[in-house]
């Protein structure tokens, strides 16, 4: 397998832990929401960086899921979420982990939709440059 491909299919096979342990925390209510959506957030971005792997398109080390979306369409390559989606999603990254706010741009349920949408997407993606 090409080495672009491999490290793609790596990052979907990370992003799938952060789906796993997203689901588990969604259904407990004890956990905060910034531990639970910090996991979808990570999903996310591993799978957007998981479909820049495969189109070899190179990046910045970056959490900003906007950016990875722009550079993505840059190279015209669409995804199925939009851009307020994933700003909702990027204080997720680190800002919400490290700081005691109570700000939610997102609830679980529309976090388990948008996580849902792009990884099953950057599964195409990566099975289609797998195959050129």
């Amino acid at each position: 397998m090409k080495p672009h491909i491999e490290e793609a299919r790596r990052s979907l096979r990370l992003a799938d832990r952060d789906i796993t342990a997203f689901e588990i925390l969604r259904q407990e209510p004890k956990a905060h929401v910034s531990i639970v959506c910090f996991h979808g957030q990570q999903a996310v971005e591993k799978s957007l960086k998981a479909v820049l792997y495969s189109h070899q398109i190179e990046f910045d080390r970056t959490h900003d899921l906007v950016k990875l979306a722009l550079l993505l369409n840059d190279h015209e390559i669409t995804l199925p979420a939009t851009d307020d989606q994933l700003r909702a999603l990027n204080p997720f990254a680190v800002t919400f982990r490290y700081d005691d706010m109570e700000i939610v741009a997102i609830t679980g349920e529309d976090t388990a939709i948008v996580v849902s949408e792009i990884r099953r997407w950057a599964e195409d993606q990566v099975t289609i440059a797998a195959e050129e």
